[in-house]
């Protein structure tokens, strides 16, 4: 069985013969700048700044959105115009890194969904505050987001030649609940969202949802709408509890604990394998699972190296047991 084959049977919950943890594939991003690389405005203006001491790169300026007035957010908005883009770039990265008839699946990255892009407009605390206090406004804002968004997604994939899977990024938590109460997520972002899902499926790809932080509050919510994979699946979360309820609906990506585990000072490979150990009991029963770290983060290479073996070992071990 290939790696590839391997990879769709786990995501559909069909008898997979090992764990994964490399999603396979080629990796594509289309012409838009949503975070710059370097100390510029994106696409939709806001600023961005780098600090050579800070780590994870570019983030958003302070004071560096665009929208002062809500009341004139129709006035004071850009909106990258999706048919002006450089489709070409998708082409040229379609032909070197995944052709036709080559097999290799095609993973599209969308990044900063509705909520993200939404504060980064209006910078968050006016974002938080606005949501609570004028949420027919800001239903509006996100609508318009998220027409923009179906459409960049429907020409990515069109011009990709079909994807297997769409990578859509939308961080909804902080490391102890929710942004947004759960009552005002689904009155404002679910309804959006789910256009978006549906658009995904209605191209013929698989949804990725990458959201951090603590959001089983709204886990149900997803499945309903949709959401096929949920990445990185922080131990903040309950990530037993929601295996137990949704397991065989949605497959779970990440999951080994990055903060008090894998980034810890001092942490032991056997702490590391133990780790590994106890993810792929919760989560990987029936399918469903694609182990990993819980965040994207640099980690010594001794760590990594030890997680890895003990997927590969211990994952593999894990299916021929329960057959």
């Amino acid at each position: 069985m290939t790696p590839e084959e391997n990879y769709l049977r786990a995501i559909h919950h069909n008898d997979p013969e090992w764990v994964p943890t490399i999603i396979p594939g080629a990796t594509l991003n289309p012409p838009v700048t949503e975070r710059p690389g370097e100390p510029i405005k994106d696409d939709f203006g806001v600023q961005w700044s780098l600090e050579e001491q800070a780590e994870g790169g570019t983030y958003p300026a302070h004071g560096g959105h665009t929208i002062t007035d809500l009341h004139k957010w129709r006035e004071q908005i850009t909106i990258p115009d999706v048919d002006a883009m450089d489709w070409q770039l998708v082409r040229d990265q379609v032909a070197e890194h995944a052709p036709p008839g080559s097999g290799v699946m095609k993973r599209g990255f969308v990044e900063f969904g509705l909520f993200e892009r939404s504060w980064l407009l209006l910078g968050m605390e006016e974002a938080l505050i606005a949501y609570m206090t004028a949420p027919e406004l800001m239903d509006e804002l996100v609508a318009a987001v998220a027409d923009y968004k179906v459409k960049l997604t429907r020409r990515f994939v069109d011009e990709a030649g079909g994807m297997d899977v769409v990578w859509y990024g939308d961080d909804w938590g902080n490391q102890s609940q929710l942004f947004l109460p759960p009552d005002v997520w689904r009155r404002i972002i679910k309804p959006h969202t789910k256009r978006i899902y549906d658009c995904i499926h209605d191209c013929g790809a698989l949804i990725d949802q990458h959201s951090c932080g603590r959001i089983d509050e709204i886990f149900a919510d997803m499945v309903e709408i949709g959401c096929d994979m949920w990445n990185p699946c922080q131990p903040c979360n309950d990530l037993a509890g929601l295996k137990r309820l949704f397991g065989g609906k949605i497959t779970f990506i990440g999951g080994i604990d990055s903060q008090f585990v894998l980034d810890r000072p001092g942490v032991t490979t056997d702490e590391v394998r133990a780790e590994v150990r106890r993810r792929i009991d919760e989560l990987a029963e029936g399918g469903g699972y694609i182990a990993g770290p819980s965040h994207g983060v640099p980690y010594d290479e001794d760590i990594i190296n030890a997680m890895d073996d003990e997927i590969a070992t211990y994952g593999r071990a894990f299916y021929a047991k329960n057959h």
